[in-house]
């Protein structure tokens, strides 16, 4: 029975079979049962096709507007807040909001167990206070499909906590008003509780992050220890004696030199343990699943490439590269050993708002103005560049289909006309000049040669430029859930000042706010920072090859074109 369903993110197919849909559109859904993670339905615009399930919400008539965010209620229970999830996704659903989560949309589009990776059941174990994760995007409370309590399950007891505040700080609820939409990602994320100092400071904190004024501003604290990582030699495996098939790839990092051999699954895993804990960063979307093919030789080379991308902005960040389980899932090699540290990871206290206890900001004074300033302009560049990427990218994307096909074809007929000019000119022997049939026929098969090279030629150019555009896209795409914390920061601000202005708040509780903001200002600019500082080099890069690539197809072309001429010239 068809359901209705509403999309949750913008996704543009790229292949035979796949739809569009933009987000916030109304959706038809045929079955709620996914294939490999994808969905089928009809879009508003009446094209059927596939689109990511974690893309789109099913809307069941009747249900409870934030049944899932009550922990009394029965849907608030364990069993209610697994999360289906996708890896393709820049998010996935938590089930609130009168939405459910599709089944089967967690589903990994190598291998849909977790068997020979890991044997035990984890629950995830942190402060409700973190709601959503990075970007303001839900947290996955149960990292694997399956993963229920079970009565031998030893939990981790947690450190003592402390207040960040005095007491008098807890009333603080009822004089600063509360955000009172539940699924706004500033309540959700933990910042608002973070901002008005509802935060458990723990009484240890293992890991800090470091934030200092550079030349253009505040910026990341530099990796003292420096990597970068190679993605090479995607290898088709299988186990079961045949029945599951795979895909694995090299991974070898610079600063340790050994090899390790990771799955799509795990760079997933990976990806949705840094949405849980990074709030203010924009961790870079993985590469897209696609429905079918998953084992072509184009899809294969198309991930790698595009693996490639991610893993050299992840080793390029000051934070993202220096997190521990990043460091894990680059250099375990123990089988053992990674089921450990994947469970460490997974109880990782210092997630969501709690992540911000470990910055540590310069003692520069910043006006709360001047960084608003600088916030909405960033803002206003981000969405400009945001829909120029994605003109960018339709214009390429148009460009590989005209080169594939139009191009390729047009130059074939045009040869084939030449041919036949030369087959023409043969049909009266003495008046025939073998010489001058020779070159039109040569001049022929050149133009097909042409063709070919044409076809030929995105892969040396247009898909690296599309690869660089994909993953921008994605960057882009987690900016304003980030700018909305600050925005949300600042309100806090504002309106703490004004209440102790009137007199209703004393002045250390307001200080206490503007502190804390600060801390979230500072890491949304340091991370503007690093987004301009990788954007120059990228699009440096790209520019660079994509001309240097075209310099040398015109070149080959030239020279194809003046070996036909010189046929001509001692008729």
């Amino acid at each position: 029975m068809a359901l209705k369903g509403r999309a949750l993110y913008d996704f543009h197919s790229e292949t035979e079979g796949e739809i569009s849909i933009r987000q916030d559109e109304d959706l038809v859904v045929f079955s709620e049962m996914s294939l490999d993670g994808w969905l089928q339905g009809q879009n508003s615009c009446g094209e059927m096709g596939l689109f990511p399930a974690s893309y789109v919400e099913i809307i069941r008539p009747g249900a409870s507007a934030n049944h899932n965010d009550y922990p009394g209620s029965p849907a608030g229970s364990l069993g209610a807040q697994v999360s289906a999830y996708d890896s393709s996704s820049p998010a996935r659903s938590s089930g609130g909001g009168g939405f459910l989560s599709n089944p089967g949309s967690f589903e990994d589009d190598d291998d849909d167990d977790w068997d020979d990776w890991d044997d035990g059941c984890t629950v995830v174990d942190e402060p409700r206070a973190a709601g959503l994760g990075t970007n303001g995007h839900p947290p996955l409370n149960l990292s694997y499909p399956g993963a229920y309590p079970s009565q031998h399950m030893a939990f981790r007891p947690k450190p003592p906590l402390e207040r960040q505040d005095s007491l008098a700080s807890a009333k603080r609820g009822s004089m600063v008003g509360r955000n009172l939409n539940r699924f706004s990602c500033f309540v959700r994320s933990g910042v608002e509780a973070f901002i008005l100092g509802d935060v458990p400071m723990m009484a240890k904190i293992a890991e800090t992050y470091s934030i200092e004024m550079g030349p253009r501003g505040p910026q990341w604290k530099a990796n003292p220890h420096p990597f970068a990582c190679s993605v090479e030699d995607p290898t088709k495996q299988t186990k079961f004696k045949g029945i599951k098939s795979y895909i694995s790839y090299k991974l070898t990092p610079t600063h340790s030199g050994s090899p390790v051999y990771r799955r799509y699954k795990h760079f997933d895993w990976l990806y949705n343990r840094l949405l849980h804990k990074f709030t203010v960063i924009s961790v870079p979307h993985l590469p897209e699943k696609q429905a079918t093919g998953r084992f072509e030789e184009d899809f294969i080379e198309k991930r790698k490439r595009r693996l490639i991308l991610w893993m050299d902005h992840m080793t390029s960040h000051p934070v993202l590269s220096q997190y521990e389980g990043f460091q894990h899932f680059l250099s375990c090699l123990d089988d053992k050993q990674w089921k450990m540290g994947k469970r460490r990871a997974e109880k990782d206290e210092m997630v969501g708002a709690s992540f911000l206890l470990t910055l540590q900001i310069p003692t520069e004074h910043q006006d709360l103005q001047d960084v608003e300033d600088r916030v909405d302009t960033f803002k206003a560049f981000s969405k400009k560049m945001d829909d120029s990427v994605l003109q960018l990218s339709t214009v390429a994307s148009e460009l590989v289909r005209k080169h594939v096909g139009g191009f390729r074809k047009d130059f074939q007929k045009l040869g084939s006309a030449f041919q036949a000019i030369s087959q023409a000119f043969q049909m009266d022997p003495p008046f025939s000049s073998e010489a001058l049939n020779s070159a039109i026929s040569h001049t022929g098969r050149t133009y097909e040669t042409v063709g070919e090279m044409f076809a030929e030629q995105p892969k040396n150019d247009l898909f690296h430029m599309l690869d660089t555009l994909s993953l921008y896209q994605g960057l882009l795409s987690n900016f304003p859930d980030i700018i909305h914390l600050q925005k949300g920061a600042f309100a806090k601000v504002k309106e703490s000042q004004r209440m102790s202005d009137e007199g209703r708040m004393v002045q250390d509780e307001a200080d206490g706010i503007r502190r804390r903001c600060r801390v979230v200002g500072f890491a949304l600019q340091a991370e503007m920072s690093h987004f301009h500082q990788r954007r120059e080099l990228d699009f440096q890069h790209m520019m660079q090859s994509y001309l240097r690539q075209q310099i040398l197809f015109y070149q080959r072309v030239a020279q194809q074109l003046e070996k036909a001429l010189r046929m001509y010239d001692h008729l």
